[in-house]
């Protein structure tokens, strides 16, 4: 197994197309056909978790956050992340990270949390715009059955618990091809006129090149029509953030002593309570303070994030209470998330859980 293959699962659960665009995630260091020895899942790529790799035999380090942010440009080991990057690069380590691709993914991050809170009926708390492509193509109708099974088994034509879902419009087309032409159908320098099937079908961003291959591949024609349209439908299983509710109502001072045992930590810093039952509950790992106006949206009893300022608790507004656990502590459980996906995928090598605690946070 080589290096690529590994990041084809994890793309699988989180496609890096969802990411952010101020993100930095995907294979940072290292040769994507490397042959594996073992691969160590960690939240940061600190010095001490290269050392973890190197003592455990592991080449290849999944990272939920991205060591490398903004552009490096020197490499003198003056700081941590460029001397992690040298370790590495020395002993052969490759590092991918997945970053807000596994924030935004449905079964990521914020479904780690609410299954850690025990919560059900769960939901994208803000779902993802601009996620979902049109694809409108034409062709001869005796080959149109042919082509739509094509597109369906690369992806194309699901929409939420539906496959195989497109919409078919028969008509007539015409072209005429010049003396370089070579039509499978008609006579170059004659214009021809077939009968055909316009199919108009959707598909997530993320296998647009899937989607292209199939159509090339299957469709006979010499030049391919087609058009691809981004649509403004919100995909509901990509996003940031999720809500979801506990199946009894619970006391507040209930709530938040459940979140510190749930969520292992020993503070949380939070806004006024309310005097009110705790039902719906929304989550976001990580700096969360731009989704406050969404939770409030939802209806949420409780916002749980992490790294809220002074003036963020006054936009609670007695309307929500605003509950910050902590960074590392709202995202601490991503990298057993990520070791029980690949333990199922991969059975033939070691996948580890790091050792390492790299909250650089500590509380007296």
């Amino acid at each position: 197994m080589i290096v690529q293959d590994v990041i084809n699962h994890l793309e699988e659960l989180a496609p890096l197309a969802y990411a952010e665009d101020f993100d930095n995630v995907g294979l940072l260091v290292g040769d994507k056909n490397q042959k594996i020895t073992g691969v160590l899942v960690t939240l940061d790529t600190l010095e001490a978790v290269v050392d973890e790799a190197i003592e455990t035999n592991c080449n290849l380090i999944v990272s939920f956050h991205p060591i490398i942010f903004k552009g490096l440009k020197k490499l003198t080991g003056k700081n941590y992340v460029e001397r992690v990057v040298m370790k590495a690069i020395k002993h052969d380590i490759s590092i991918f990270s997945m970053h807000t691709a596994l924030d935004n993914a449905l079964q990521g991050v914020n479904d780690m949390i609410c299954n850690q809170l025990e919560l059900t009926n769960k939901r994208i708390l803000i779902p993802q715009s601009e996620t979902i492509k049109k694809l409108t193509t034409y062709v001869p109708k005796n080959e149109a059955e042919a082509l739509r099974t094509a597109l369906f088994k690369a992806g194309a034509g699901s929409i939420g618990n539906y496959s195989n879902c497109s919409f078919n419009v028969e008509g007539n087309g015409t072209y005429k091809g010049n003396q370089d032409s070579n039509p499978t159908k008609g006579i170059k320098g004659e214009t021809h006129t077939e009968e055909e099937t316009k199919i108009t079908i959707t598909y997530a961003k993320h296998i647009e090149s899937q989607v292209l291959k199939a159509l090339f591949k299957t469709h006979s024609y010499e030049e391919v029509a087609y058009e691809i349209t981004t649509i403004e439908n919100k995909n509901q299983n990509i996003g940031i953030g999720m809500i979801g509710e506990f199946a009894e109502p619970m006391d507040e001072t209930n709530f938040l002593n459940h979140l510190k045992t749930k969520m292992n930590t020993t503070c949380i810093r939070h806004s006024s309570l309310l005097n009110k039952k705790i039902i719906k509950v929304a989550v976001l790992g990580g700096s969360g303070s731009f989704a406050i106006q969404a939770a409030k949206a939802n209806g949420a009893d409780v916002f749980v994030t992490a790294d809220l300022k002074y003036h963020d608790f006054f936009t609670a507004e007695s309307s929500i209470i605003l509950a910050d656990i902590g960074h590392y502590e709202s995202e601490q459980f991503t990298k057993n998330l990520l070791v029980a996906y690949l333990t199922k995928k991969i059975t033939n090598f070691a996948i580890i859980l790091s050792k390492t605690n790299t909250n650089p946070v500590k509380y007296l």
